[in-house]
């Protein structure tokens, strides 16, 4: 059977939005289920900031979610949520309870604070904004817009090499079967075509001339044994980055199949691969890379087969939002080199 692109807002029972402060680069994206999917969560990063993830454990009471909310602004990003719960329970979209109706909304943030404004971060009224564009069906836009604006890549030796990345969507469509994937990249690695392995965007040469990869010092890390993820540089760590430690590569995967909450939370496992092949390295203690899932029911298919089609569904989503990065902030992106 062929596999047809598709846009992503075709896959029944999701709307996706997005807001963002372009001038201080921060923002945030929503994926939202007004009749609630069957969500579940894998998180694989060391420095995840995430929200309500404990709830998609398969043992967990609730079945059902209402939104995923990606967006910058690290910790602080996280409020957004709570502007997208205010949207949602102002449409009578929630878990029904005797008291009232309450929206469950999970979400993860990334590191964006030393790109543009650090005191600029997604709130309230931002995730209310990016439910509005989702019901309104708004043009959803890749590259520098919702929580890919202030995403970077190739921060393995600091900011000073680092490139500008951003949002990325893709889907697919096989039989009656749709799966898709919406992906913030901000990593300490490089982006790979996950075809051919070419590196898209990452770390820089000394020059900025050409992405020289980063392949080679992580090996010279290990015959030194310098850190790793310092590169053994003091001055890394003095430029108020902690290291490299803020480095998030954000996935949520949808599909219009019926799951159960551990096969969708399996999907949400296998997805990472996605990540492992678009992105090198992944899954390291400076990053902090989760994987949503969401199942909005509507078809019957092998669990299985969808959630390797979500993995590739990521893999794709990841190079178009490297490919879809305008230079920005002083950064490079890939279209520099293009």
């Amino acid at each position: 059977m062929t596999a047809v692109d598709i846009d992503i807002r075709g896959i029944e029972g999701f709307l996706f939005g997005g807001a963002e402060d372009s001038e201080r680069a921060t923002g945030c994206t929503v994926v939202v289920c007004p009749a609630g999917a069957v969500a579940g969560v894998d998180v694989r990063g060391g420095g995840p900031a995430t929200r309500e993830t404990d709830l998609l454990s398969p043992d967990r009471r609730i079945e059902r979610i209402h939104a995923v909310v990606l967006s910058g602004g690290s910790a602080f990003g996280l409020e957004a949520a709570s502007g997208v719960m205010e949207y949602l329970e102002g449409r009578g979209i929630g878990y029904d309870t005797s008291a009232a109706r309450i929206p469950i909304v999970c979400g993860a943030s990334l590191f964006d604070l030393i790109v543009g404004d650090a005191r600029a971060r997604p709130d309230r009224t931002m995730g209310r904004a990016a439910c509005e564009q989702a019901f309104s069906g708004g043009h959803l836009r890749e590259g520098n817009f919702g929580a890919g604006t202030g995403a970077t890549v190739g921060k393995y030796l600091g900011p000073a090499r680092m490139m500008k990345s951003g949002l990325g969507f893709a889907a697919v469509r096989v039989e009656d079967v749709k799966v898709g994937a919406v992906v913030a990249v901000n990593a300490v690695g490089d982006v790979h075509d996950p075809d051919t392995g070419e590196i898209i965007a990452g770390m820089l040469s000394n020059d900025g001339a050409v992405i020289s990869g980063m392949a080679d010092e992580i090996y010279a890390a290990v015959k030194s044994g310098r850190d790793a993820l310092t590169g053994g540089k003091d001055d890394v760590v003095a430029d108020g980055m902690d290291g490299i430690s803020r480095n998030t590569t954000l996935v949520c995967v949808v599909t219009n199949v019926e799951m159960t909450k551990p096969q969708v939370c399996r999907m949400a496992t296998v997805a990472h691969d996605g990540i492992a092949r678009a992105v090198r390295p992944a899954h390291t203690s400076a990053d902090g890379d989760a994987v949503f899932a969401m199942a909005s029911g509507y078809v019957k298919a092998d669990a299985d087969a969808v959630s390797c089609i979500a993995a590739d569904m990521a893999a794709a989503a990841i190079k178009r939002a490297a490919l879809a990065a305008e230079p920005a902030y002083g950064l490079v992106s890939a279209r520099s080199f293009r």
